[in-house]
């Protein structure tokens, strides 16, 4: 999964150099936004199932129930759809009230609406979830090169047309929409493989009395993921309210970079879900989780730790050669941004730590604390710091949850 995650982050590289050049700070800031905008909109509202898929199946996996694990994945299914169905149609209606807010020309604004769909690229968490359960990683692995292949090919697309703007708004849409088919294909063909037409016509029975507390866990485990990355969806958006499309692709741009750091620790805290869970089912929930725990926040920072030297040493050469001379500006802005992912490092680990415990309501609240604090002062930092505002919000935000879901996981894993 690293090594289809680094290939993916390299690909992204590629596709940052020909869309920030092709479209300077302003354009860019638009396409930017735009998705960001969907993204937001997809992560307040969407259902995401992955974590019950896998607490709740491993448990059906250990006893056998193929039956049981089966009305679990079609039960998970039928929520993450429905929500993204809603997330959809509420991106549709709130586009022409946000978007000139946002500073979005006549022409983005008429493909806003048609670009609401990208929200499906996130709206795959149930089978993501199985093929964890199953222990195939390396589709996982496989499918995060999906998305970044299909925007290089559209940016590449777009430069050589010069279709402009729209042209590389229509490839993140077309790579959004793979990322969901591709990943939902993936999982039916596992499942059927394994399950057979048990998936199909499971026999009758009840998904929440046979997964105790489901619904409370999947409501808390959702409100966890929502509020642990809102302040990363909204920080683009409020950027670009404050102070305009051009130093949102300033900001974007300073983001990608952290990005780079950030995901490693994100899908090992994923992909360790699993792994803690079972941990917990087999009674190895204290001192040998904790262990785990550590060394998958240590294999995390190694991951990050190149990313992290090359930017501190040269951070207006990685911007420039990423996107430009014009995008400069984004270099000092950067190296906060950076500190505060690596500070960051330790949330989404401990996080599942939590979940597989039976906890995610923990997480949700140390999340909920931090963004309390910090995203309402983002406009107001903004005001007063220009763009370093938001560098100096996120290295509170990030300090703040990374210091309380490490005490709680050490607090709870005592009791286990």
């Amino acid at each position: 999964m690293l090594g289809g995650k680094a290939g993916a982050g390299l690909i992204s590289l590629v596709y940052l150099v020909i869309a920030a050049r092709a479209l300077g700070p302003h354009d860019y800031g638009i396409l930017v936004l735009v998705h960001a905008y969907v993204t937001a909109i997809c992560g307040i509202v969407e259902f995401p199932a992955w974590q019950a898929i896998v607490r709740y199946g491993a448990e059906a996996r250990q006893e056998g129930a193929s039956h049981r694990l089966a009305r679990l994945l079609r039960f998970g299914a039928k929520v993450e759809l429905a929500g993204g169905v809603a997330a959809v149609i509420a991106a549709m209606l709130l586009a022409p009230w946000v978007g000139p807010h946002l500073g979005w020309p006549p022409e983005t604004m008429a493909f806003a609406i048609p670009y609401s769909f990208a929200v499906l690229g996130s709206v795959r968490s149930t089978p993501a979830g199985y093929l964890q359960l199953i222990d195939r990683f390396d589709l996982i692995g496989l499918h995060n090169m999906v998305q970044p292949l299909v925007r290089l090919c559209g940016a590449s697309l777009a430069l050589l047309f010069g279709w402009g703007l729209k042209g590389f708004l229509a490839a993140w849409l077309l790579a959004s929409i793979a990322e969901f088919a591709v990943l939902w294909g993936m999982g039916l063909i596992c499942a059927y493989a394994r399950l057979g037409t048990v998936l199909i016509r499971p026999q009758t029975g009840n998904v929440a009395s046979e997964n105790a507390g489901i619904w409370r866990f999947l409501v808390a485990s959702n409100a966890d993921v929502t509020l642990a990355e809102l302040a990363g969806r909204l920080a683009p958006l409020i950027v670009g309210w404050v102070m305009g499309p051009a130093v949102a692709g300033l900001f974007a741009v300073a983001q990608r970079a952290t990005v780079i750091i950030s995901q490693p620790a994100q899908i090992l805290g994923n992909t360790a879900y699993a792994e803690l869970a079972g941990m917990v089912a087999s009674g190895q929930g204290g001192a040998p989780l904790r262990r785990t725990l550590v060394r998958v926040i240590l294999i995390a920072i190694a991951a990050a730790l190149p990313v992290v030297i090359l930017a501190a040493l040269f951070p207006t050469m990685m911007v420039t050669l990423l996107a430009g001379s014009a995008f400069q500006a984004a270099g000092t802005v950067m190296v906060v941004l950076i500190m505060a992912r690596v500070i960051a490092l330790v949330g989404p680990p401990c996080s599942s730590a939590l979940s597989a415990m039976g906890y995610p309501a923990l997480s949700m609240s140390a999340n909920l604390f931090a963004s309390l604090i910090f995203l309402p002062a983002l406009p107001w930092l903004l005001g007063s710091f220009g763009l370093m505002g938001a560098g100096i919000q996120a290295v509170g935000q990030a300090l703040i949850a990374s210091l309380l879901l490490g005490g709680l996981v050490c607090h709870r894993s005592l009791s286990q």
